[in-house]
């Protein structure tokens, strides 16, 4: 666990001039981030499989969230004119893009007054559209924070026009609570503002930096924290590496072990975090090694644009969040507010539009709570989820009554009924070359996506193992000689060592390996496919036929093997990982057309 440091807080004087950092005289102290982690040898911050654990499971169910990006830039509304007269356009970027002088943004900001915020009614619209819980741009790269934080007055309550008794997160999140919709905060790593934010006194800002995420932490009690601006960048020079990341995830999981937190919070790669983040993109396959959320944009900008008429429509929109959770991902959708706080009406009538769609006969089976549906390949006329025993048809084009759609099968299963959403048509399903052809006898339901349910028996998996785990011989070297130091149990392989860690406490952090040995048992006679996710080395055997091989030592990094196997059967099993310096991490992943991606768990492993 973190060991819980103290320092003198720091808070921001207004002046006539730029915003000055002073000593905040009797405010709370925010733990320094050198003491954010106590780590050493032995110690694993894996400490759950996002993919399986309680955590992560409303994250994993809830597939559909509403992204909200509000703050001091939208009091500009997409435009700043230049004292020449000319004009620059941007949004959340403003600040940076537009080259705005820091005492310039201050003014502007000064008179920010977001009086329409309407918490209500903005938990409203995400009910509408079936959205599941919020993140909130709580501090963006210009650095100004939308809560009272009591680590500088670079404010939403002190820096503006806007009521000093309201705060808009306690209002967002009381609203959301009560709508059974989960509330997560965005906060930027990167600061265009604070002038600490420089190589060479970092540690003065992380230690603000670190102040405000425990003020989010505990006065909001986030279920996500939604990190950005972790990259390499210049105006200002971002110093924020992969170590920063490690600490600040291990402080974050001290205050709360519950916490889900995206992969943005180190590197953005699949070693960071709980989940990856591409942005205004979906991902062609279902996630290797790691949940993952895509954000996207209603129309052309995150923040608001006075005169951005680039809307999506609702059906484009509704068909984006069917891709995304029939990959396995979860879809954030943005709205930006004007400056008055105010949403734009086509964002809330697109919203309800998908919620329309959602409520409708049921379709929402298609999304929530469903996935990846491994018993069948994509076909070219929609997508297909899978939930239970269920799987869900999102047609898109209608083959017309008594013409078939074609389902390619990749593991045996038996179709025991099928029915159109919202429809008493007739559907038959017959056995047709390598899967199924299924056949509607009507017309589509509706043109956005007509929703066919098949309700399926997929094979009869084996009984459940009772191993234990796999044998470890742990080496002090990474050439894995000699004799092993440390010979254990071990009931998974899911390590996050990091920078700090090691496999035991009589093993150093850097210069290691080991070697797992046992057996492997399959619940499914199919094809599976083995992932890892290693940092430096990596090679995995089973049956003795070598599947993944990655000998050049590398940063965190995902690699694959598909090998036949059959239920019930033992197959020896042999992982060797090494270490040489850096970061650590050893994950053994797989998944078949029956089995979700997850950890290979404890209960099909043996160590001999």
């Amino acid at each position: 666990m973190a060991t819980r440091g103290r320092a003198v807080a720091l808070t921001v004087a207004l002046a006539t001039g730029p915003l000055l950092l002073v000593p905040a005289e009797g405010a709370t102290a925010a733990p320094p981030a050198a003491a954010a982690a106590a780590p050493g040898p032995g110690t694993n911050y894996a400490t759950d499989d996002p993919f399986t654990s309680e955590r992560a499971a409303w994250f994993r169910d809830d597939r559909f969230g509403m992204f909200i990006h509000f703050g001091a830039y939208s009091n500009l509304e997409g435009e700043y004119k230049n004292p020449d007269g000319s004009v620059c356009r941007n949004a959340e970027w403003i600040m940076r893009e537009c080259r705005i002088p820091k005492d310039e943004y201050e003014k502007q900001a000064a008179t920010f007054n977001p009086q329409d915020f309407d918490a209500k009614a903005i938990v409203a619209a995400a009910k509408s559209a079936g959205q599941k819980y919020i993140v909130l741009t709580s501090k963006h790269h210009d650095g100004y924070a939308m809560w009272p934080t009591k680590q500088n007055s670079w404010n939403l309550r002190d820096h503006s026009s806007f009521d000093k008794n309201r705060d808009i997160i306690a209002e967002l999140k009381q609203a959301a609570e009560a709508e059974g919709i989960k509330l997560g905060l965005y906060y930027s790593i990167w600061d265009w503002h604070d002038p600490d934010f420089t190589s060479s006194s970092f540690p003065k800002y992380k230690e603000r930096m670190y102040g405000q995420l425990k003020e989010l932490i505990d006065n909001y009690d986030p279920a996500l924290m939604w990190f950005d601006g972790e990259w390499d960048a210049d105006r200002p020079t971002n110093p924020w590496t992969s170590r920063d990341g490690e600490e600040l995830q291990t402080y974050l999981h001290d205050l709360n072990p519950d916490l889900v937190i995206n992969n943005r919070v180190g590197k953005r790669r699949v070693t960071d975090g709980d989940y990856g983040t591409p942005e205004q993109e979906i991902p062609q396959g279902s996630g290797e090694g790691q949940l993952w959320e895509s954000c996207m944009t209603i129309n052309n900008n995150w923040g608001y644009v006075y005169d951005d008429n680039g809307w999506k429509s609702g059906a484009q929109l509704t068909r984006n969040l069917l891709h995304t959770s029939s990959r396995n991902g979860n879809y954030l959708l943005n709205i930006g507010p004007d400056k008055r706080g105010r949403v734009p009406a086509p964002s809330t009538a697109a919203l309800k539009e998908m919620g329309d769609w959602l409520r409708s006969s049921g379709q929402s089976a298609a999304v929530y709570k469903a996935g990846f549906p491994g018993v069948v390949s994509q076909p070219n006329w929609g997508v297909v989820s899978q939930s239970g025993n269920d799987l869900y048809a999102s047609v898109y084009q209608w083959p017309g009554a008594g013409k078939p759609l074609h389902l390619t099968a990749n593991t045996g299963f038996t179709v025991n009924g099928a029915s159109v959403l919202g429809s008493d048509q007739k559907v038959t399903v017959t056995k047709a070359g390598d899967g199924y052809d299924i056949t509607p006898a009507g017309d589509a339901t509706n043109p956005t996506a007509t929703v066919i349910k098949l309700s399926i028996t997929p094979a009869a998996p084996t009984a459940e193992g009772n191993g234990t785990g796999l044998k470890a011989e742990i080496f002090d070297n990474d050439q894995l000689t000699g004799s092993p130091k440390v010979t254990r149990t071990d009931p998974t392989i899911n390590y996050a060592w990091r920078f700090g860690g090691s496999p035991a406490e009589n093993i150093p952090t850097e210069h290691f390996g080991t070697r797992w040995t046992g057996t492997i048992e399959p619940r499914y006679s199919e094809k599976y496919q083995f992932t890892t996710v290693s940092d430096d080395t990596v090679r995995v055997w089973i049956d003795g036929k070598l599947i993944i091989e990655n000998m050049t030592p590398h940063d965190g990094a995902v690699d694959k093997g598909a090998i036949e196997l059959e239920a019930g059967k033992k197959y020896s099993i042999k992982v060797e990982h090494t270490e040489q310096t850096g970061e650590a991490f050893m994950k053994l992943l797989w998944s078949s057309p029956n089995t979700s991606q997850q950890i290979v768990p404890k209960s099909q492993l043996s160590p001999n």
